[in-house]
């Protein structure tokens, strides 16, 4: 596996997107015979698989049954299905997840307490499980010629994924463990030169990737553009893809190694394509029918065929009003 700077070897992609947002074919290249969306998986929190205490209950019992209560907190992954049972949605191939949980105007869709007192946490945009992502990719494997061939695309805009001349934001790979640890850090990367050594020459920062990687040419499309990897798709159907992509970052200390989910996967037959898109809550893979029904029909996996032209955007489900 290595940094690929042919970026031509998109160029396909791009003469295959649409200009704007309106459909998914922003991001999702037209012309395939079916289209899969993979939801990304939801959080919920209980107590015991029953309700969470508001902080304003919490408060008023005595500090023993708070103890007892907070040391019984548990997360769990959770699917859009359990989600639109909780709150009595329909999970239907386009639904949106504000509207699965019931979201009023103006109200935080990504925290919703569920009638049952759980609460249910936003899937995360653009990110899939490593798990995950590697059991769509038995699937992928399985349908191209070319499992040992393929290519990789990594959006340019990840905090700390680029080199650059001052702050590359890459506390936030850093330091995941510790939101506000990392934000510190970003901070005091930011500011500390400009302000002590008003008139010092920019110094390079190193980013995950080499200068020469961080300095070299990107697939533009539309919407995004990309760092391009040659990569196998079979990579991806280990869940230890992580420790092993160019664009792992091992140098963080006290970390196992992390890696930014791939935004675009595809073949060298171009049989199919991958397409995680920063700002959706779901996975959109294109190819054959037969793939699609695949990872449709795959119990691991929470999936729905979804029709060429099909509109993602937050207020795009008409059954969950």
């Amino acid at each position: 596996m290595r940094w690929e700077n042919d970026v031509e070897v998109g160029r396909w992609i791009r003469e295959r997107l649409d200009p704007g947002f309106e459909t998914m074919h922003g991001v999702v290249p037209r012309g395939f015979e079916a289209y899969a969306r993979i939801f990304h998986p939801a959080w919920v929190r209980s107590v015991s698989g029953g309700g969470v205490p508001t902080n304003d209950e919490l408060r008023a019992m005595p500090e023993d049954e708070e103890a007892r209560i907070l040391s019984g907190l548990r997360d769990e992954q959770a699917t859009w299905a359990d989600a639109a049972a909780a709150f009595g949605t329909v999970l239907h191939p386009l639904a949106q997840w504000n509207r699965i949980v019931r979201t009023p105007e103006g109200e935080d869709w990504r925290h919703r307490r569920a009638p049952d007192g759980r609460e249910f946490h936003a899937p995360i945009e653009g990110d899939l499980p490593p798990g995950i992502l590697a059991s769509v990719a038995e699937h992928l494997v399985a349908h191209t010629t070319t499992p040992d061939d393929g290519v990789a695309g990594v959006w340019e805009g990840w905090g700390g994924l680029l080199g650059g001349f001052g702050s590359t934001g890459r506390a936030f790979l850093t330091f995941t463990g510790d939101p506000e640890e990392a934000h510190a850090a970003m901070l005091a990367e930011s500011i500390h030169d400009p302000f002590n050594n008003p008139y010092q020459k920019a110094v390079w920062q190193d980013g995950v990737l080499s200068r020469e990687i961080s300095e070299g040419a990107r697939l533009q499309l539309p919407q995004r553009n990309h760092v391009l990897f040659a990569a196998p798709p079979r990579t991806f159907a280990d869940p230890d893809w992580v420790a092993f992509v160019p664009w792992s970052d091992k140098t963080a200390e006290g970390f196992p190694p992390g890696a930014l989910h791939p935004n675009l996967i595809w073949p060298a037959d171009r049989a199919w394509i991958l397409v995680s898109e920063i700002d959706f809550d779901s996975t959109i893979v294109a190819g054959s029918a037969a793939l699609v029904s695949a990872l449709c029909a795959d119990e691991r996996l929470e999936a729905r065929p979804i029709p060429e032209g099909a509109n993602l955007q937050w207020d795009a489900d008409e059954v969950n009003r």
